[in-house]
């Protein structure tokens, strides 16, 4: 252990909340570092302790021992980059409630600022109940979710390979890119690479083409006549090796995930999939799993019902909301607490009766951008929610209608996670007539409060 980690510091000073009531009497507060990690604990009303550790696997085991000689039971900290996530396990498999604290609940009056400061004013709020802690998903879909984190990065690194691709070849003069509509496709590849391989001649480059193309061989064959520049070729070289080393990497993770996927929860019995319609069975992209309809029956499994049923949802983006949400909705007390997590619902700022501000937040929330794109992909579906997109398109913008949307569906998955019942979609016609009776109804209070009497007109 390093010397600084022997640091302890006890301060007596006159408690800022003096008069308020203990929530957590028991309670801890961690500032998190780089290099060190300050605790601080309350052995009675007038004293906070505060002891310096280091940042290495004894030294966190050093800090649960320490809070067990306190009869610590709760310990809040700071999400500070990843540093937290060591000790947030080791506290966690102690036995200890951890609560995770986003930076914006910990604001303070400005002033001089130290580690010893920050520790102690999280100690503080978190004894008397001022603290909320972040969510977090149950500890077995963490694993996944971190690999399903990791392929999204890899997806992302990968990206930029296909560019330098596509830029490789334009600087030779080679049109692909009009010739095929994706270059990562069948009679892309299939080109490029026997262009690596030393093949010139644009007719039996053109021989490529897959059956389905819908340009001719005579349309490809002008378009992949170039000036050959051994400088680009050597670009093009290394562009497809990164992009088939990414490739790769990508299809080992899938086949990692998969094998935690069979690991986790493996007693609950799903039941049998129902079959998707022809939109989604049709719907691909490269950047799917390789074995979709596995991890659908997996999904199912773990949390009882087959969100990726609901319209706009598939595959990809009911594994991000599992995963990113978890499957026990108890922690949002409804559907709107489950919003507002998510991103979608505004947040009304009053003061003096007055609204200030009711503008919904910027987040990097990743479920809530998964519900988002959701709302986008019903734009044109002879869906419910496709129609209340259109009609609030109509009146508030492309903008807040998908937010409008994604809210919609959104509350769809909590019900259904919550209370375990499969998606019944609403036909186009009952949502027509529900919404007019909505709005007879609503048109007949407005027409009371102002006196008067709505009837409707004989046929």
């Amino acid at each position: 252990m390093r010397q600084k980690s022997k640091r302890t510091k006890g301060i007596e000073q006159a408690h800022p909340f003096a008069g308020m009531s203990k929530v957590n009497p028991y309670a801890a507060g961690v500032d998190i570092g780089a290099e060190e990690i300050v605790v601080c604990v309350a052995p009675n009303e007038t004293t906070q302790l505060v002891r310096g550790f280091g940042n290495y696997t004894v030294d966190l085991h050093a800090i649960a021992d320490w809070l067990v000689e306190h009869d610590i039971k709760t310990v809040a900290m700071e999400s500070t980059g990843v540093y937290w996530i060591p000790l947030f396990e080791v506290l966690e498999q102690g036995g200890f409630e951890c609560l995770l604290i986003s930076s914006r609940s910990l604001r303070r009056v400005a002033g001089r600022k130290s580690d010893i400061s920050d520790a102690q004013w999280i100690q503080t709020l978190h004894n008397y109940g001022l603290l909320e802690g972040s969510f977090r998903p149950q500890a077995d879909l963490v694993t996944l979710r971190s690999l399903l984190r990791h392929r999204r990065s890899l997806v992302d690194h990968r990206s930029p390979h296909v560019l330098h691709m596509q830029k490789a070849l334009l600087q030779m003069n080679i049109q692909l890119s009009q010739a095929v509509s994706d270059v990562t496709g069948v009679t892309g590849q299939a080109i490029i690479r026997a262009i690596l391989s030393g093949m010139r001649d644009p007719r039996i480059l053109a021989s490529f083409r897959e059956p389905g193309c819908k340009k001719s061989e005579e349309e490809i064959g002008k378009a992949l006549t170039g000036t050959w520049r051994e400088e680009h070729l050597f670009v093009l070289k290394q562009a497809v090796a990164l992009y088939d080393f990414y490739t790769q990497q990508i299809l080992e993770c899938d086949q990692e995930i998969e094998r935690l996927y069979s690991e986790t929860r493996p007693d609950w019995d799903g039941g049998e999939l129902q079959a998707l319609s022809s939109r989604k069975r049709n719907s691909h992209s490269k950047n799917q799993f390789y074995e979709s309809e596995k991890i659908r029956g997996h999904l199912k499994r773990i949390s009882g019902v087959d969100i990726s049923l609901v319209d706009g949802f598939g595959v990809s983006l009911a594994q991000t909301v599992i995963m990113e949400c978890g499957t026990d909705m108890s922690k949002f007390p409804t559907d709107k607490h489950f919003c507002s997590w998510l991103g979608l619902a505004p947040k009304h700022e009053i003061s003096g009766g007055k609204v200030l501000n009711n503008k919904t937040l910027k987040t990097k929330n990743r479920a809530g951008q998964a519900f988002r794109m959701a709302a986008q992909s019903v734009k044109q579906a002879e869906c419910a929610f496709g129609v209340l997109y259109r009609r609030l398109r109509a009146r508030l913008g492309p903008a807040q209608a998908t937010v409008a949307t994604a809210h919609a569906i959104a509350r769809v998955v909590y019900r259904m996670l919550k209370y375990k019942v499969e998606y019944d979609p609403l036909s186009v016609n009952e949502y027509q007539k529900q919404y007019e009776e909505q709005q007879i109804k609503y048109m007949k209070k407005r027409a009371a409060k102002l006196g008067y009497q709505l009837m409707p007109v004989p046929a």
